[in-house]
């Protein structure tokens, strides 16, 4: 029998969103709560408003859309619903709810109206017929096409904080995730006609009318700002929990270069836990499958295999009764001294993220 013990949820690196919900509830401000995460770093203003291009859908044979005004300059009707085709030579066919023929546009296509647009069927994010501020960006590929959401820095932020973290947290937690979801956003670009995904491989972004009284007031209060190391402003990785401590980048994702604000520190009130689990080694043996046959490059490769929340794993291998030695998982306990009051349990404290019950995290590779 294999039995496993592990501690936290998600990469490790940066801040754990637990356990800031856990230093907000113990009288931190958002500013100490970042200092903590983030070693060495400080929090400074945006000198202007920016943009980020985020993918919504991919490899699409059609888009649909409503609320627009304008497809490129053809002027269109906001209160009615289009379908935009791909054709040969990168352009694009536009199209009414009756598929009939409206205009050829080339590419890529700039969707805009007066207000937010709704984009039908569901995203990359998970939201189904959702909305979204800013523009929409039609990009052609061959039979397919991308869509891509060119948005205001904020109004981003605004669709991050609500889907990352629960709105009954405590406003400290909010507003760290605010400039947390804000410095990330503007350090990262995944790829050449777009900067970052709209679901966790950047960070979870929901779009325009998730937002609640709470996320929107966290994101007013810390506009502009983001976390700086050396006056320069820096990716701020965050994850779900750490169960006590957080850890080095360069020992959480493969290939990763040190950086000296994403080192390990401890996290006083996030305790999460998982496991024991139980596998027969058959089972085990099923699930690594060819891990088994070659080499084992990175505890990732583990965790995703058995579907582990994190790569913190205690192992034992027993006899049918699955009950190892006592102190086995003495390396997934809690560090030393830390307090007995933080979270429990994968989710911690109270509250749940949007769209998939479970809090998010940003992007697990550099």
């Amino acid at each position: 029998m294999l039995v496993i013990d592990g501690a936290g949820d998600g990469h490790g690196v940066g801040m754990s969103q637990v356990g800031a919900e856990g230093l907000a509830v113990h009288g931190y401000s958002y500013q100490q709560i970042l200092a903590h995460y983030y070693t060495g770093t400080a929090i400074a203003q945006l000198p202007a408003t920016q943009t980020v291009a985020v993918l919504l859908q991919s490899g699409r044979r059609s888009v649909s859309f409503s609320g627009a005004a304008l497809a490129n300059t053809r002027r269109l009707g906001v209160s009615a619903s289009y379908r935009a085709v791909p054709r040969s030579g990168g352009r694009i066919e536009l199209e009414n709810s009756r598929r009939q023929r409206l205009a050829t546009l080339s590419a890529p296509a700039l969707i805009s109206g007066p207000g937010a647009l709704t984009l039908r069927g569901r995203a990359l994010n998970g939201v189904k017929n959702g909305s979204y501020d800013g523009s929409l960006e039609l990009v052609s590929h061959h039979s397919a096409i991308d869509v891509v959401n060119v948005v205001e820095l904020e109004s981003y932020v605004s669709g991050v904080v609500p889907a990352e973290s629960s709105a009954s947290w405590q406003p400290a937690e909010l507003e760290a995730q605010a400039v947390a979801a804000r410095s990330y956003a503007i350090t990262t670009k995944f790829g050449s006609e777009f900067d970052l995904y709209s679901d966790t491989r950047s960070q979870q972004y929901d779009g325009f009318g998730v937002e609640t009284a709470a996320t929107s007031a966290a994101v007013a209060a810390t506009a502009g700002q983001v976390v700086t190391y050396n006056s320069i402003p820096v990716t701020t990785y965050y994850f779900a929990s750490s169960g006590g401590e957080t850890e080095n980048i360069e020992n959480a994702m493969l290939g990763a270069a040190p950086e000296p604000w994403l080192v390990a520190v401890l996290d006083p009130y996030d305790s999460s836990r998982f496991g024991p689990i139980k596998l027969p080694l058959t089972g085990a043996k099923k699930k690594l499958g060819k891990l088994l046959d070659g080499t084992l490059e990175a505890i990732n490769q583990l965790e995703q295999a058995l579907g582990l929340p994190s790569t913190w794993a205690c192992f034992d291998v027993t006899g049918r009764s699955g009950t190892p030695p006592a102190g086995w998982d003495a390396a997934c306990a809690r560090p030393t001294g830390a307090p007995t009051d933080g979270g429990s349990g994968a989710s911690g404290a109270s509250g749940s993220s949007g769209g998939t019950g479970s809090y998010g995290e940003t992007g697990g590779t550099p």
